[in-house]
């Protein structure tokens, strides 16, 4: 029955016999994200807690100070008004330059400024899906943006990642077994979010000869390519098909200078730019300009190589501590990626710790003071029981001992 109001009656008084809000049916597939829900959870804690969960830089990593010198000295009144939806022009002719000295040239007509990588995520789900369309996703993956593609009303195709990215050699069966043709394919190829794996050049260029045969994009998500420690560069997608109006390329600054910032960007075929800017004044109007202003100021003052050859060397240190702390806690009962570059370990366990779910095994590591991601929250269905993420370059190789050695006590525990 629905609820009536007397013209008399004070309508904080009126009684509702029900929901009565009309949601859109796409409501149903806004699944949200356990990796930002522990930022939340995590704050709710009042123990110590070792903090290999969220995929954040470490707080040394973060020029803080020159930030704040920065932001003392050039914001005015310009900094406070609307900016330019594709982004502030300095911050964009900065970003050009910057570029052209990276293995990832670009020209101007191909970038625009987003709010963060996860909006450059949403504007190419915005631009290729719609309801029932196929698009492939890496089996772990980033759960951010297969969540983007599901809220588009995409329906999800799982791919296998090995040491060397995703399988693309299995894709074309898999890919028939859908009946379906490919409208997108999601990838995270160089230190992949969440097993640190790189996609090799063979497999690129398979999946881009696959891509044109599909007409399908490829969403190229690489918040971590500048952060290579170690090995030697493969080719991106854009330097294999230069031009190529199939890649759609995401980058941004927050795993380079500050998460906080919310400062990214897209470098896609110069056809979409106005599209591009189109879909994203339906989403903000510009990003938050005094963040672009300081980070062009930041870029222009030359530090950023400086910077990013410093925090290379600060996450290889940490890797190196997190793989032979696991080798002294935990030995054979599990299996890592020894990830080149980014963030993350990717562990899965064997032997006697082989039927441990991580989801139940979360709950009594955060007690005992531990924190990471289970492998179930990396995957759209729910895959990877047994397996977990471990991000080691939020903190110093002393705490990484700590952790593990929590986690090893929590596991045993569990074991017994």
């Amino acid at each position: 029955m629905t609820a009536t109001h007397n013209a008399t009656e004070p309508l904080s008084e009126v009684r509702h016999s029900g929901p009565t809000l009309p949601l859109s049916g796409r409501t149903k597939d806004l699944v949200g994200s356990m990796i930002d829900s522990s930022t939340s959870l995590l704050a709710a804690q009042s123990h110590d807690i070792v903090r290999f969960a969220m995929g954040s830089p470490a707080d040394e990593a973060v020029p803080a100070d020159e930030f704040r010198q920065i932001a003392g000295e050039i914001l005015d009144h310009t900094s406070f008004t609307y900016g330019a939806t594709e982004g502030e022009p300095r911050l964009l002719q900065l970003l050009v330059d910057y570029l052209a000295t990276t293995p990832d040239p670009s020209t101007h007509d191909r970038l625009v400024i987003t709010t963060g990588g996860m909006q450059g995520l949403d504007l190419a789900c915005k631009l290729f899906v719609d309801p029932g369309d196929l698009v492939v996703v890496e089996s772990p993956t980033y759960t951010n943006g297969s969540a983007t593609a599901l809220s588009y009303g995409a329906q999800l195709l799982e791919v296998p990642v090995d040491d060397d990215g995703m399988q693309v050699d299995q894709l074309a069966d898999l890919v028939a077994h859908t009946h379906k043709t490919p409208k997108a394919i999601y990838t995270i190829p160089t230190f992949q979010n969440p097993s640190g794996v790189t996609m090799s050049e063979e497999r690129r260029r398979e999946l881009l000869r696959l891509a044109h045969t599909w007409g399908a994009v490829i969403i190229d998500d690489d918040p971590y390519g500048l952060l290579r420690f170690a090995g030697t560069d493969i080719p991106t997608f854009q330097t294999l098909s230069p031009g190529d109006p199939l890649i759609f390329s995401v980058r941004t600054f927050s795993k380079i200078l500050a998460p906080g910032w919310r400062v990214g960007w897209v470098d896609a075929d110069p056809s979409l730019r106005q599209l591009l800017i189109n879909g994203k004044q339906a989403m903000d109007t510009c990003t938050n300009v005094p963040n672009q202003h300081i980070v062009a100021e930041y870029i222009a003052r030359g530090g950023l190589e400086d910077h990013l050859a410093g925090i290379r060397s600060l996450y290889r240190e940490r890797k190196d501590a997190m793989l032979d702390s696991i080798e002294r806690h935990l030995g054979d009962r599990v299996v890592t990626t020894d990830p080149e570059g980014g963030f993350f370990l990717w562990v899965t366990l064997r032997e006697e710790f082989a039927e441990i779910d991580t989801r139940e095994l979360f709950e009594i590591a955060l007690a005992d003071g531990v924190a990471f991601i289970p492998g179930p929250a990396l995957s759209p269905g729910g895959r990877f029981r047994n397996s977990m993420r471990l991000c080691f370059a939020s903190s110093t190789p002393e705490r990484i001992d700590e952790g593990i050695r929590r986690l090893t006590s929590s596991l045993e525990k569990m074991a017994r």
